[in-house]
């Protein structure tokens, strides 16, 4: 393999970047290439997970949420649980949270067979966090003062694998916002203050 296809998958990536390094793979690589392993198989894997378990609808409260059938036969909802969502990055992990609303309020404390919750039960401690991406920011700042194609590649699909996560989410729930930044818009300030070319392509100019 000598370059990458147009949109590779997170497999063509991690051989690409075996092939750049005859094989001797940074630590540094091998960590957040295994967190966003585990986060771009989030729907597949066998162990139970907050993103999964949101998704779940045999734990949402059906009575609130009037289910009914579409053309398809697949069991929707007139009255989508609301959510919002947002990226979060502290010096060494970005995390996706999910923060439960009701009657225009972000719920702080556990519920539990409660008639205005649109879930059966809702844990903030352990189902706000969607997913982490475990030592990613460390790696974002490699790939930027040395980084290669693979890096970058690995940085850009995670951007876009969060998106479709998101997108996923949108389609079962009313997401009221989301906010923070994404990893793309994250990028583009690294850059600017470094004045260099952005992962994803973007050349900025010396800032005044």
């Amino acid at each position: 393999m000598n370059e990458l296809p147009e949109a590779p998958d997170l497999k063509d990536i991690n051989a690409f970047k075996k092939k750049l390094t005859w094989g001797d793979v940074p630590t540094i690589y091998q960590l957040a290439s295994a967190s966003v392993s585990e986060m771009d198989a989030i729907l597949t894997h066998g162990f139970d997970n907050p993103y999964k378990r949101l998704l779940n609808k045999s734990t949402w409260n059906m009575e609130l949420l009037q289910p009914y059938r579409d053309e398809n036969g697949e069991i929707q909802v007139k009255n989508k649980p609301q959510l919002i969502l947002e990226h979060v990055f502290d010096q060494d992990n970005y995390e996706l949270h999910c923060n439960l609303v009701i009657n225009d309020h972000i719920v702080q404390n556990a519920m539990l067979g409660q008639a205005d919750c649109p879930f059966t039960s809702w844990q903030p401690d352990s189902m706000r966090i969607l997913f982490r991406l475990n030592a990613f920011i460390p790696f974002i700042t490699y790939t930027f003062q040395k980084g290669d194609q693979a890096d970058k590649a690995l940085v850009k699909f995670s951007h876009f694998r969060i998106e479709e996560l998101i997108s996923n989410l949108m389609d079962s729930f009313h997401i009221i916002e989301v906010k923070g930044y994404t990893i793309a818009k994250f990028c583009q300030e690294i850059s600017k203050r470094l004045n260099s070319e952005d992962i994803f392509g973007q050349t900025n100019p010396v800032s005044e």
